[in-house]
């Protein structure tokens, strides 16, 4: 396998990534008041004793992380909703993360170490953090997948210096802007919060598809969100693959505008998850159901759109996201000012928590896991051995066994539960199509990667 500490250097990202400990600073600004944790602690205390003996989870205590974005919307929800409680976990903490290479840390250690027993990710950071390839000594710290937290609601934001220059889903004479650029000794730079990741999956098919190698062709950086704006400003960023809300703040200061959302990329695509350490999960198996019977109602409770208001306003609170609640509901809406004179007002292309056009968001299909292991083996990121025992590794980290016990016992109508652990052949923007029965042709089918086939 290959050594992911010869991909990129842990310490010289934790110090880079370090400085976002001053939090979201360039989504600074605002307010909204924490939510109602009184009310929340009352319902609680009147859920919980509701259970039958054979429901009571083993423990009612966890802690599980979050990045301030979209994704984390049912993590929240559930907490402050009393989903969770519902359920009998009535001692959730929900902890804020400084950037996802803290959350990786955190979650070596354990809540026992004062770390996090799980939470929101980024894949495929799951099987990164249980095979060892991103932990410190790689030390493999087995995971589980247990849901899909969302579906889309992510972006690509350019820098206003390149308004006019063709910069959209499609790039118009990509070789003449990338190659000034290159010439110029001013290489076009394209940032995203984690290396090896969703976001910088995104940018990475967004660039290929349009002709332009990511790793020749421009400078791939790894910024803490809170410094993307300011790098923007200065002129010394072009590009960051980035999630709600920060794509219609960028617009809205005027630091830049959207090229394209990633609903346009890719439709419905796999976003982030929540996923557990498996020794968690396997002494605690009443517990992790009850996280996923709490969370499954949070997700229902996010995609009413008639809720997106009150969803906006707790996610904009001082002690979750500390931003404008406007941030955040025009998105929520799917309605976005793209910034170069393109709009969007369609909820199908909205952040989505329970259902999108193809079925159940929750629910983690492992032909999605296997598409973020397959593009890992596309940049050289993974071996292309990774492929041939791919459905083993999934098998162990994936758990949709548990999704699927949980959401039966809470009554969830069986129309909402997939009947296959695959969603099927899966379409690209560019026309690539993706087939889980045949990862090597998807591989073969694409002009642009690092992997001979």
């Amino acid at each position: 396998m290959v050594d992911f500490s010869n991909q990129f250097s842990r310490r010289k990202f934790l110090l880079t990534a370090g400085a976002s400990a001053v939090g979201s600073v360039f989504l600074k600004g605002c307010l909204g008041n924490p939510p109602d944790t009184a009310t929340t602690s009352q319902t609680q205390q009147v859920v919980a004793t509701n259970l039958g003996a054979a429901d009571k989870p083993e423990i009612t205590k966890v802690k599980l992380g979050y990045i301030p974005i979209v994704e984390a919307a049912p993590l929240i929800i559930a907490k402050e909703k009393g989903f969770f409680a519902k359920y009998g976990m009535t001692e959730v903490d929900i902890s804020k993360q400084a950037n996802w290479g803290s959350a990786r840390d955190n979650v070596e250690i354990g809540s026992a170490g004062g770390g996090i027993d799980g939470g929101q990710w980024q894949m495929p950071m799951p099987y990164l953090i249980s095979e060892g390839y991103i932990t410190k000594g790689n030390q493999k710290i087995p995971m589980y997948v247990l849901a899909q937290l969302n579906t889309q609601g992510n972006g690509i934001a350019i820098a206003s210096k390149h308004k006019g220059k063709g910069m959209g889903l499609q790039i118009a004479s990509k070789g003449t802007l990338f190659a000034q650029a290159k010439s110029a000794g001013n290489e076009f730079k394209a940032a995203n919060t984690f290396p090896h990741a969703n976001q910088e999956f995104w940018i990475r098919y967004w660039l290929a598809a349009n002709g332009v190698d990511p790793d020749n062709e421009i400078q791939l950086l790894t910024v803490p969100a809170s410094q993307t704006v300011a790098n923007m400003k200065t002129g010394t960023m072009d590009a960051f693959s980035t999630g709600d809300p920060w794509p219609y703040r960028i617009v809205k200061d005027k630091i830049g505008f959207m090229s394209a959302l990633t609903a346009e990329i890719w439709k419905n695509h796999p976003e982030e998850y929540l996923a557990m350490r498996a020794d968690w999960v396997d002494k605690h198996p009443k517990a992790t159901k009850a996280l996923l019977k709490g969370l499954m109602e949070a997700q229902q409770w996010c995609d009413n759109f008639d809720n997106r208001k009150e969803l906006s306003q707790i996610l904009s609170g001082r002690n979750y996201f500390n931003v404008p609640a406007e941030v955040l509901l025009e998105p929520y809406m799917g309605k976005y000012d793209m910034g170069d004179g393109r709009t969007i007002d369609d909820r199908k292309m909205a952040c989505l928590y329970w259902k999108d056009e193809k079925g159940n968001v929750s629910y983690p299909y492992k032909s999605h896991d296997l598409w973020f292991l397959t593009e890992s083996v596309r940049w050289g990121f993974l071996p292309e051995s990774t492929l041939a025992n791919a459905n083993k590794l999934i098998d162990k980290v994936n758990r949709e066994d548990l999704w699927r016990e949980a959401a039966k016992e809470m009554g969830i109508p069986a129309a909402d539960i997939p009947t296959s652990t695959s969603r099927g052949v899966e379409e690209f923007f560019d026309g690539i199509k993706f087939d889980p029965t045949n990862p090597k042709a998807y591989l073969q089918s694409l002009k642009i990667k690092k992997v001979k086939v």
